[in-house]
């Protein structure tokens, strides 16, 4: 039997977390299968019924995908109460290019990669530079506050 994994992350807004997250991993916007304009079209053709889909579900991609096909696909679920607690899980995102590149190099472009997130609708939670560690990184939160890091 052939394993393949998928991440869902609850959310209020899917449209605006789709739009980050596409931005964020360099992911695109996830099309409605063959024949449907939207995943919504989809959902009712494959007979979900009406009380399972909120206003508005399905009518924008709710999932991205990796255009390069090596990444996991990433449903936002639609969900009706806000985020409360801190994460138990939460992206790195590799903007440094590893310890085998120079640290100011390394911090550059996690600034950079940083500066766009904000951009984008991040919040820089708190800055990782600690002498003697060899390490820049920053903790971010996207627009409902999902944590996240950039290293």
């Amino acid at each position: 039997m052939e394993m393949t994994a998928q991440l869902t992350i609850d959310c209020s807004d899917p449209q605006r977390i789709v739009a980050f997250w596409s931005r964020a991993l360099g992911y695109v916007p996830e099309p409605a299968p063959d024949g449907h304009a939207t995943w919504r079209g989809y959902w009712e053709a494959m007979g979900v019924p009406a009380e399972e889909l909120p206003t508005g579900a399905g009518d924008i991609p709710e999932s991205i995908v990796d255009p390069a096909g090596r990444g996991p696909r990433v449903w936002f679920q639609q969900v009706p109460e806000p985020k409360t607690g801190k994460n138990r899980w939460h992206f790195d995102l590799k903007a440094g290019g590893g310890r085998d590149v120079p640290l100011d190099v390394r911090t550059r472009r996690v600034r950079d990669a940083v500066d766009q997130l904000v951009e984008a609708g991040a919040t820089v939670l708190r800055i990782k530079d600690e002498q003697g560690m060899g390490l820049y990184a920053v903790a971010m939160q996207d627009p409902e506050g999902n944590e996240f890091d950039v290293v």
